[in-house]
């Protein structure tokens, strides 16, 4: 019984209204990724609706007369709408997804006047978000969001309610006349405070065991950044040999995947799958999901991951740079790796893309995640990244001291190795704090 509900499919409409200052291109794009989000959340969008007017209705959104269109549509009723005809097929409506974030009051008149559920885009991307959330870490930075979103709502949500909204005498915890929906509000905000300080608790942990990693092993960072979908995680599992999830998907990942690049290189280099960015991203998702982009604020090397194949990439490289910027990543050396050129028409097509992006972005690689020797060149452009700064020097090892070949070869790419009566001399190319700690550590044996 519990698949069969599962399983049940649900149908949803777009309704959104086009403003002067947005561009057709730009409305079109946005209207396109709400679709994806939607099917992301298990809808299948039956109908989108669009109105242009210069501003939205305060009170439900859409226009009265756009209002009257949809209800018609979701309870299949004629209207008087011609150009509108009725839901043809007599399915049920789940839900009404607004392609804006809009108020509670405006939510809560147009979900009364159709009488279908009312999601708007940022509860659509919060719900993705509580749906794909694996990590204790993830879970924690989903609910402040979702929570953050819903406290403003419970007022509308009183108004629903009726006689339940109303004050209370202080029983059961409660203050003196204190309503439920005050009450609802006090929960929430103490279970915000308690959340955050498991995020700081988590995140010292992090920063510890991060800075345990890289002080023992001496470990480069690369992090894969750009906008959900872009097949950062296919390329992720292409440099590191990982089964990571790979799925067509927006926001298939979210929590930070952390692998080493394979075949492990000198240094030995860590690479780190990070949640995508999307359009209009809420401001309180940037906030509550700072943690798991603290990977790009910590790497050394950013791979700017850019579907080729989408038309609209130029809009996506916009969006990837602003939360960038927002989070204090811009300043890290970047590599845009323009992916999925397998996607653009035929060979011909292809090199035509690839010729055009490479003029247009200087430096950029242009490949697909699925080939091969394209992957076997970006892992080199990588490890060259971080040999750049690398220093030759020659290290002595006594023969006593023999059991600590293993972190010269671990730490070090060995150039050439001989041999006298009192130990060992290895040439090396490493780091220098690398190097200055193995000087240590040796001259202690001797």
């Amino acid at each position: 019984m519990q698949r069969e509900v599962e399983e049940k499919p649900r149908y949803a409409v777009i309704a959104a209204v086009h403003l002067p200052s947005v561009s057709d291109i730009e409305f079109e794009a946005s209207l396109s990724e709400l679709r994806e989000l939607a099917k992301t959340l298990g809808y299948t969008v039956l109908k989108t609706f669009i109105q242009n007017r210069s501003s939205f209705d305060t009170t439900g959104y859409l226009g009265v007369g756009k209002r009257q269109e949809v209800g018609c549509f979701v309870n299949n009723e004629p209207g008087e709408f011609e150009e509108v005809p009725s839901n043809p097929n007599g399915y049920e409506i789940d839900a009404i997804l607004v392609d804006h974030e809009i108020s509670p009051s405006q939510a809560r008149n147009l979900e009364v006047e159709t009488g279908c559920e009312v999601l708007d885009r940022t509860m659509v991307i919060l719900e993705i978000f509580h749906r794909n959330a694996r990590s204790r870490a993830a879970k924690a930075q989903v609910e402040i969001a979702r929570l953050g979103y819903m406290a403003p709502r419970l007022r509308e949500a009183a108004k629903l309610a009726g006689p339940q909204g109303r004050q209370r005498s202080g029983v059961g915890g409660r203050g003196a006349g204190e309503s439920h929906t005050e009450l609802d509000k006090r929960k929430i905000r103490d279970r915000i405070a308690e959340l955050q300080l498991e995020i700081v608790a988590m995140d010292a942990e992090r920063q510890t065991q991060r800075a345990r990693r890289q002080e023992r092993q001496g470990l480069a960072a690369v992090a894969l950044v750009g906008y959900t979908n872009a097949g950062k995680s296919t390329l992720m599992r292409a440099l590191t040999g990982s089964e990571v999830l790979v799925a067509n998907k927006l926001f298939a990942t979210l929590d930070t995947t952390v692998r080493a690049l394979h075949p492990e290189s000198v240094p030995r280099v860590l690479v780190s799958d990070t949640v995508g960015f999307i359009k209009n991203l809420p401001h309180g998702l940037v906030a509550s999901f700072k943690s798991t982009l603290d990977e790009a604020l910590d790497a050394s090397l950013l791979l700017h991951v850019i579907d080729a194949s989408d038309p609209g990439f130029e809009r996506q490289l916009e969006v990837t740079d602003k939360v960038l910027k927002e989070i204090g990543a811009d300043v890290v050396p970047r590599i845009r790796v323009f992916n999925k050129i397998d996607h653009v028409g035929d060979e011909t097509a292809q090199a035509e893309c690839a010729a055009d992006l490479r003029t247009r972005y200087p430096d950029c690689v242009v490949m697909s995640a699925r080939r091969p020797d394209e992957v076997a060149q970006l892992r080199q452009t990588i490890i060259a990244f971080f040999q750049q700064d690398l220093v030759e020097e020659e290290l002595f090892l006594p023969w006593s001291a023999q059991q600590l070949r293993g972190e010269i070869y671990a730490n070090c790419q060995v150039l050439d190795e001989r041999g006298d009566g009192d130990g060992a001399f290895f040439k090396v190319r490493g780091e220098a704090e690398t190097l200055a700690r193995l000087r240590d550590q040796f001259a202690q044996v001797r």
